[in-house]
């Protein structure tokens, strides 16, 4: 039995050193990861986090209430100004592209004072599209809040129902919190899928799988060290990504490294098992590829690597639950970002151990040596 783990063993380390020779194999499984890692980084990473609308600001009044009105307005967190757009021709073109969400116009007599009344008065008008209702609709609210403040200068009003706002202790994911682990869910299929889809058809067409099969090598040997440098090579990987993260992108991972290591180590040898499977059972490229493809391309837009499953109908989040990848990725979103235990994984532990037995059952029955 020392043996044939020893032999186990150097095939690993075999493994792991062809695979840091091979340049292109590094750019897919270190530096394209690293690629979305930064796009999408740079779309939802950050400390600010806080809600803004790109807006134009058209006064067509020249009361001094209005032009202070503008001013303020330039200096608010919530609105950003495009100064561009000076007409509601131009704000309109760009509110059509959705480059603006909505525009704010002031009327001529806005902050003027009439003849009957001691304070000046006016009504703001929020123009928008009709897919930018939503937009509109909490400017407006935000904007009704603010005039409310405003006239409490100049009348005074009773308010006999008020909200109030209060904040917990409990720590909620930001946007890239939730999409990091969907990364991860992506490298782990570039690395356990495509990886062996492309190397056994090109190892059968060399004719080296065909002389390991005259040497004492059992499959069983041959796919333990494939996991084995895989996992090793992922993990690596991994650690890059979540240095990056959480240098570049403040990512604040809370749950246990060790355990988060040892499930993502479990993950790539699950996901592994189904690229042994496909490479293992074609001949060449021309087999390989389309079928990788099919089971690929399902995984990667149901299970939550680019976008939440709680967006998805209700019926569908039910189905993909079952999708190989989906238990990873939740699974790494609940360890690392959540701080969960091994007791409140138990589920994405089943659902990960009952594929991989299912996965290794196929994968066993169709690989072949030529």
């Amino acid at each position: 039995m020392k043996k044939k783990l020893f032999t186990v063993m150097i095939f690993a380390k075999l493994n792991t050193r062809r695979f840091f020779r091979d340049k292109t194999a590094i750019f897919f499984t270190v530096a394209f990861p690293l690629i979305f890692l930064f796009v999408f980084g740079g779309i939802f990473g950050g400390k600010n986090n806080d809600t803004s609308f790109k807006v134009a600001v058209i006064n067509e009044s020249n009361s001094a209430f209005a032009k202070k009105f503008v001013t303020d307005a330039n200096h608010n967190k919530v609105l950003k100004i495009d100064a561009d757009s000076t007409t509601q021709a131009k704000a309109n073109e760009k509110m059509t592209r959705g480059q603006l969400d909505a525009t704010i116009v002031l009327p001529p007599n806005f902050g003027q004072q009439q003849k009957d009344s001691k304070y000046p008065t006016g009504q703001a008008q929020v123009i928008y599209t009709q897919n930018n209702q939503t937009a509109a609709q909490t400017l407006t609210a935000i904007l009704q809040t603010q005039f409310k403040q405003i006239n409490n200068q100049f009348v005074t009003t009773e308010t006999p129902f008020t909200v109030s706002a209060k904040q917990t202790s409990t720590h909620s994911l930001s946007q890239f919190d939730y999409t990091f682990a969907g990364l991860l869910g992506f490298s782990i299929i570039g690395l356990g899928i495509f990886g062996p889809v492309n190397v056994f058809p090109e190892l059968k067409k060399q004719g080296i799988l065909r002389r390991f099969h005259t040497t004492p090598l059992r499959v069983w040997q041959y796919f333990l060290a494939t996991m084995i440098s895989q996992a090793a090579i992922g993990l690596v990987g991994m650690v890059i990504q979540f240095a990056v993260a959480i240098g570049v992108f403040h990512l604040n991972v809370v749950g246990n490294y060790f355990l988060l290591a040892a499930f993502l180590a479990l993950g790539i040898v699950m996901i592994l098992g189904i690229g042994l499977a496909i490479g293992g059972w074609a001949k060449n490229e021309r087999q390989a590829a389309p079928l990788a493809n099919i089971v690929v391309f399902p995984m990667m837009f149901l299970s939550g690597t680019f976008f939440p499953r709680f967006l998805m109908p209700e019926w569908l989040q039910h189905v993909t639950t079952f999708l190989p990848l989906t238990p990873v990725i939740d699974g790494i979103r609940l360890i690392a970002t959540e701080g969960k235990g091994i007791l409140d994984i138990l589920p994405q532990l089943g659902l990960v151990g009952g594929w991989m037995i299912i996965i290794y059952i196929i994968a066993f029955r169709t690989f072949r040596w030529e």
